[in-house]
């Protein structure tokens, strides 16, 4: 997922993707704590997902602050 990407998307789209992320997030995070979890990187990489979408809903309330 790269960020040029997710601009081009709508705020709801944005929004249910993170929310999404998060809910697989939780259960990856389950599944590792029960050494379940085949490969522990996919969990950084959610996590990088997630920091993605946040910093672009962060750029849009300040671009309409301005």
């Amino acid at each position: 997922m790269k960020a040029e990407d997710i601009r081009d998307w709508e705020d709801t789209e944005i929004e249910a993707r993170l929310g999404e992320l998060k809910e697989e997030q939780f259960r990856l995070r389950f599944r590792n704590a029960t050494m379940e979890l085949e490969n522990p990187r996919i969990l950084g990489d959610i996590k990088r997902d997630i920091a993605r979408l946040k910093t672009i809903i962060r750029e849009r309330e300040l671009a309409g602050n301005e």
